[in-house]
């Protein structure tokens, strides 16, 4: 507001002079005139000073986002592509812009590490200032490829609610490098260097000793992720060991992308004595400066292990699994095979008839009830229950009873002949021999059964007992 006041006032008495504003009434070289212009001046300027205030503040600041490629005409498969996303406004930044996430299915995309270069531009004749993203694109596969519009959110100074502005579309070829064919991983860089170490004992090596294959390769313009691994595969009489690779990105000290870096590290165990022999390892690039294919290679490492008495081989986990995976194996013969399948066909037959298995158990459940219902009801059941009840204390005859009547006999029990009326006479006559009747009545029960057995002619009661029992156990 001050700064505004102070470029606003020489402007104010510029327009309006002391002079020019003089009344015939008061002259003008009076001490009143130059009072009032003064006063005037002093209005006006005021008045002009509030106008631009007020545009000044109902003015919201502008957010303007731009994209660009680089390079923008051609690329390569495997080349690095720099996709520059500036963010731009006419005031300032209160915090940094939230960026969008991009995807380009057959790329690699390393998104922007949270450096920024700061920009200032003139764009429609005013003023901006930003910051520039950049995000790195290697393409993997020789084709066409688009970039729809990026949309940046961000609150500038000044204004009321968060803004958000698009980028324009993009597109770019990415074709295949002269001498590679069209599935063949592809490394594209200015620069490569390509190193091995060898770390191993000080002494001669020995059977059991141990030595450490270190492979370094960096390229620069290339992304860390982008790097081929090379190969490290198995050596006869060498047990093999690598470790997990060490990928990294390469910069000049100062935030700015340079290329990457990937370290290979494979230790072998040396398991017989003799001479053995660490294979070379080329790798197939293309020298994006020079426009042409390059071969890079790391030489062979030879090298002799003597024999030692004292080493004791280690378990060696591979073998170990094959060794168990042999023991574990399971060997079925035809015959053995076609007995799970018919087993197999019967648990399923089985399962398949539950409902009718279930229903076949309930129906057996009731005949063997009803059938033990009848055999507690039969004669035959009542006939068992004798011998106990006579040779009890006291005796019993309630089963004797109830057999004659299920024999269909009713209470005539001299029907059964002498020697049961010879019981009766002996328990109810004027002189009752109860126990020598109770013994000749267990002597003759197989005679009685018999006879009831010939005697299919029912004998009914002339006159009705007098405690009546069910209608039937009457014939």
């Amino acid at each position: 507001m001050i700064n505004v006041r102070n470029r606003v006032a020489p402007f104010a008495s510029r327009l309006a002079p002391t002079r020019d504003l003089c009344t015939p009434q008061i002259p003008c070289g009076s001490e009143p005139a130059r009072e009032d212009a003064r006063s005037i001046t002093t209005r006006f300027g005021a008045l002009l000073l509030c106008m631009i205030s007020t545009t000044t503040l109902a003015a919201e600041p502008e957010l303007r986002v731009q994209a660009s490629l680089q390079p923008a005409d051609s690329a390569m498969v495997g080349s690095l592509i720099e996709l520059h996303l500036d963010v731009l406004t006419d005031t300032w930044f209160t915090s940094a812009p939230t960026l969008p996430d991009l995807k380009l299915p057959g790329a690699l995309v390393l998104p922007p590490d949270g450096h920024a270069e700061h920009l200032n531009q003139t764009l429609d004749g005013k003023s901006f200032n930003g910051m520039r993203y950049s995000y790195l694109i290697t393409p993997n596969v020789a084709r066409a490829f688009d970039i729809a519009p990026l949309t940046v959110r961000v609150t500038p100074g000044q204004a009321t609610t968060e803004l958000s502005a698009q980028s324009q579309p993009l597109h770019f070829t990415a074709t295949q490098p002269p001498g590679f064919a069209p599935a063949e991983p592809v490394l594209v860089a200015q620069g490569l260097r390509f190193t091995q170490n060898i770390i191993k004992p000080a002494t001669a090596l020995k059977v059991g000793d141990s030595l450490t294959r270190q492979l370094t390769l960096q390229a620069d313009g290339a992304l860390a992720i982008s790097l081929p691994t090379p190969a490290l595969g198995d050596v006869s009489g060498l047990s093999r060991y690598p470790k997990n690779p060490q990928v990294s990105t390469l910069d000049d000290g100062r935030g700015h992308f340079t290329g990457g870096q990937r370290i290979d590290s494979v230790t072998y165990r040396i398991d017989s004595e003799g001479h053995h022999s660490l294979p070379a390892i080329e790798l197939k690039w293309w020298d994006a400066s020079s426009q042409q294919a390059r071969t890079a290679h790391v030489p062979a490492v030879d090298f002799d292990a003597v024999a030692n008495n004292s080493y004791r081989p280690v378990f060696s986990l591979s073998d170990d699994l094959k060794k168990l995976g042999q023991q574990n194996r399971l060997h079925l013969s035809g015959y053995t095979f076609g007995l799970l399948a018919l087993l197999l066909g019967v648990a399923l037959l089985v399962w398949l008839a539950r409902p009718l298995i279930h229903r076949a158990r309930l129906g057996w459940q009731a005949r063997r009830a009803a059938l033990r219902a009848a055999w507690l009801e039969s004669a035959e059941y009542a006939w068992r229950q004798i011998p106990p009840q006579l040779q009890g204390q006291p005796a019993q005859l309630s089963a004797l009873y109830l057999w004659t009547r299920r024999r269909r006999k009713g209470l005539r029990l001299t029907a059964f002949g002498a020697r049961l009326q010879a019981f009766l006479r002996a328990c109810y006559g004027r002189q009752p021999t109860k126990d020598q009747a109770l013994l000749q009545l267990r002597q003759s029960l197989a005679t009685l059964h018999s006879q009831a057995e010939n005697n299919q002619e029912s004998v009914a009661s002339a006159l009705r007992p007098l405690n009546p029992v069910h209608e039937k156990d009457f014939p």
